[in-house]
């Protein structure tokens, strides 16, 4: 089946889970090559840079695509991006009410913690976006984007603390998008609409990959026994790992999750023993 005639099919099936999806919008935003084409679609005044993708704090994701010595601290981002001119947060909305205006402030904040080490100057801060794309209009003034920066409303006085946090709306007229907008925003509200660009084919091409029956399977498997050891380690009463059945169960989960085909990185993380004692698993 060719790139420009593929089966429509999947989109109508009612397991399809499209790109607004938290799931799979954190695991196709693995994809550097996508994050930099959406950077540069959003920012497109803004230079890049060299970019790498910031480890995920969601257990399973797709680490191919992931830089083993990246490393993220304190707060879970969607899609947390490090370039060599800035710092961008990309969050996926679907639904209003979840005080996008405080969390914007913790982002920000936790960005600046994760990136500026302990007695670094502090004109090391890089210019810091949290990117919001909602499948609704937050401020319901019909606007494709909605930019915001620190300001003295009084005197119109900018403060060049460089943070900024950018909301956009999918559900805007579409006589207001702008062109270079126009096919991103078609395809979140249409993802049959999938050719729409280069950037929506690369996306849907990583939407259809997680919604295989394969990466699925592996997913529900990853899920169910994560559940199970954290419903038998309530019965039980005990913290993990402070005791040898503690322990015993840890090593158990992680040779199910290893059979299951889940990398040993993630098995690692979620059960507390190390890569060594799970490869002799």
């Amino acid at each position: 089946m060719t790139e420009n005639n593929k089966d429509n099919s999947i989109y109508d099936s009612p397991d399809f889970r499209p790109f607004t999806n938290d799931k799979i919008f954190m695991n196709v935003m693995r994809s550097p090559k996508i994050c930099r084409a959406l950077l540069e679609l959003i920012l497109p005044n803004e230079e890049i840079g060299a970019i790498r993708i910031k480890k995920s704090d969601n257990p399973f994701v797709d680490n191919s695509a992931i830089d083993e010595e990246a490393d993220a601290h304190g707060v879970r981002f969607d899609a947390f991006v490090e370039s060599s001119k800035l710092w961008a947060d990309i969050e996926m909305q679907t639904s209003d009410g979840l005080e996008l205006d405080i969390r914007a402030r913790y982002y920000h904040a936790n960005m600046d913690l994760d990136f500026l080490e302990q007695g670094r100057p502090y004109d090391d801060l890089k210019p810091s976006y949290v990117i919001f794309i909602c499948i609704f209009d937050r401020f319901k003034r019909d606007e494709p984007v909605y930019f915001f920066r620190s300001w003295d409303v009084e005197k119109g006085l900018p403060l060049d603390d460089l943070s900024y946090t950018i909301v956009l709306n999918t559900k805007c007229s579409s006589e207001k998008v702008p062109e270079a907008l126009k096919p991103f925003y078609e395809y979140l509200n249409d993802p049959k609409k999938n050719q729409a660009s280069e950037l929506t084919r690369m996306i849907d091409e990583r939407v259809r990959k997680f919604n295989s029956s394969e990466w699925r399977q592996k997913y529900m498997t990853f899920e169910y026994i994560l559940n199970e050891q954290k419903r038998e380690s309530e019965a039980i009463g005990f913290e993990k790992g402070r005791s040898e059945g503690a322990a015993q169960k840890q090593r158990e989960i992680a040779k199910n999750l290893k059979q299951a085909g889940i990398p040993i990185e993630v098995i690692a993380e979620n059960t507390g023993l190390s890569c060594e004692e799970i490869e002799k698993l």
